[in-house]
């Protein structure tokens, strides 16, 4: 299944969790079919079992269809208690600085403000002139653990999806004590969506095409083959140190083709045409 919040147009403070029929097709408003159902994905998330039995339910009746053209698409997880995020996970990226292959998952976070919807713009602060892309593959917790196992990791996984971990060079590499919080962390860095594609939709997560594109161009292009440290093997790391919650999103890493190790390095830009919102937000994995 896809699973997708949405909002009305012109009822953009209501917010609704559906299924879509099929990519880019009409989405089914859970809460129509069932007044029982909640209003967010976190809140749908935490039902477990219940609430995906009722998306299928939806999904099979083919009622309470909405077009695309009445909705706009959210983020499809907002508000998560955590964004866990990876660095240096793909041997591909790793080359391109000439770094070495990480020995154990490099774990940093960004601040849940950073969502936005897969279509929002995303404001470049006057703080920084050197603003980049970074696609990832993403992935949302569907039930709450601590000190799990390699081999049970994936039944705690509710769905995949796309993310850019947008990224301010200056703030990661040069100020802050180069602690990356910063870099990472401004509003509207974390693009994340359309949907939700759940686990069991996916042959195989770990040989899917990622790429980027930046005013129609591929900048990044690769395979998540190329990760270091799978899905797995993250959530057994990170739930040592913290308990991991339904809503929790991960960003896996990032392949090849960043601006700032280009020559010379490239970064996002302003349009004029619109102020400060970046002008080059086409992006797909």
């Amino acid at each position: 299944m896809r699973l997708v919040q949405f909002c009305h147009r012109g009822g953009e403070g209501v917010v609704r969790v559906g299924v879509e029929q099929a990519e880019g097709q009409g989405v089914i408003d859970l809460k129509a079919f069932d007044p029982s159902m909640p209003s967010t994905m976190r809140q749908f998330l935490e039902m477990g079992q219940k609430g995906m039995d009722c998306a299928k339910r939806a999904l099979s009746s083919g009622q309470h269809v909405v077009e695309r053209s009445d909705i706009r698409l959210l983020s499809p997880v907002t508000g998560p208690e955590k964004v866990v995020c990876v660095g240096m996970n793909y041997k591909d990226h790793c080359l391109e600085q000439n770094a070495p292959i990480p020995e154990e998952p490099i774990i940093f976070s960004k601040f849940p403000s950073t969502i936005t919807g897969p279509s929002d713009d995303i404001i470049l602060p006057e703080e920084s002139q050197e603003v980049d892309w970074e696609v990832e593959l993403a992935f949302v917790i569907g039930r709450k653990g601590k000190h799990i196992k390699e081999e049970e990791a994936l039944s705690y996984v509710a769905g995949f999806t796309v993310a850019n971990d947008v990224s301010a060079r200056e703030w990661q590499m040069k100020r802050n004590g180069k602690q990356w919080l910063l870099g990472k962390t401004f509003d509207t860095f974390c693009p994340l969506g359309p949907a939700l594609v759940t686990t069991a939709a996916l042959k195989d997560v770990h040989n899917l095409g990622i790429r980027c594109l930046v005013n129609g161009a591929a900048v990044q292009d690769s395979n998540t083959n190329q990760m270091i440290f799978r899905t797995e093997k993250l959530i057994a790391w990170v739930s040592q140190f913290v308990t991991i919650c339904p809503g929790d999103v991960f960003l896996t890493g990032t392949p090849p083709g960043v601006g700032v190790f280009r020559n010379p390095p490239v970064y996002l830009k302003v349009s004029s045409s619109i102020g400060k919102s970046m002008y080059i937000s086409t992006w797909r994995g």
